[in-house]
């Protein structure tokens, strides 16, 4: 059992003053003519501050293009789509650029790690290529909180693949962006790596404050969060907060795309 139906509302208030993003009636459409293929129709859901948020749906769905359109990763065709109090679709491209890097953290399943760099060398990495210097209170309690300190000094091939993605994680919190997408960011790991990367998702909202949306697939992965937001052909199908590995099993198997690896 959910809790709520199809409603803007139970999507989360567009307007709410405590949502870090939110999108408004959001369309995207690719192709057109016959080729015309609506991603997202006109979907309304905002992003509270400080909260863990799933995003889920099978395939086609829209999740990874709604994703994509909040973090002003792709354009969209209608609505509106905003970061804090920032409109994203008025903004001409070098100060779109700047917002990704300076108020927005990614984490991807691919770890995106450069091999020449320690852990550490990556984690500042985007903070160097923009000229400023960690918070170093901040930064000593990202790496505390995923439990990097032995493994600074280590390069990309010496980690293994949960440590890898913690890597990741650290380097999308280090700067201290005001919410983080997260692109199935297990899709590469075994169980036991993904669960830990996932707790360690959960710690930095609890702890840190921060604001997480992930992508994913796994209902064990979405069980993690504070709530789940299901999308069903471009739009938004319902709303689940405090969810469990089994409630969200049961909505997806609803779609018959349900899997629960992690």
């Amino acid at each position: 059992m959910t809790t709520s139906t199809h409603t803007e509302a139970s999507s989360g208030d567009p307007a709410t003053n405590k949502a870090a993003a939110r999108a408004t009636k959001l369309l995207k459409v690719y192709g057109e003519g016959e080729a015309r293929v609506t991603a997202l129709d006109h979907v309304s859901v905002a992003f509270d501050r400080g909260r863990f948020t799933a995003i889920m749906g099978p395939s086609g769905s829209g999740k990874s293009t709604l994703m994509h359109c909040l973090a002003g990763l792709d354009s969209i065709s209608g609505g509106s789509v905003t970061l804090g109090d920032t409109e994203l679709a008025g903004l001409k491209d070098k100060l779109l650029t700047k917002l990704r890097r300076d108020r927005i953290g990614f984490i991807f399943q691919a770890f995106n790690l450069l091999p020449t760099l320690n852990a550490l060398e990556n984690i500042t990495l985007p903070m160097d290529i923009a000229g400023r210097k960690p918070d170093k209170q901040w930064l000593q309690r990202v790496i505390d909180t995923v439990g990097l300190g032995d493994r600074l000094a280590h390069r990309p091939a010496q980690l293994s693949g949960g440590q890898q993605q913690r890597v990741a994680v650290a380097r999308a919190l280090a700067s201290r962006p005001e919410i983080v997408f997260a692109d199935e960011p297990t899709g590469n790991l075994d169980s036991r790596s993904g669960a830990e990367v996932l707790r360690f998702l959960r710690e930095s909202v609890r702890e840190l404050g921060q604001t997480i949306v992930m992508v994913t697939h796994d209902a064990s992965a979405a069980a993690y969060a504070d709530r789940v937001v299901f999308l069903a052909d471009g739009r938004i199908v319902d709303d689940m907060a405090d969810p469990t590995a089994d409630r969200v099993l049961e909505r997806m198997k609803r779609f018959g795309t349900a899997e629960r690896t992690t």
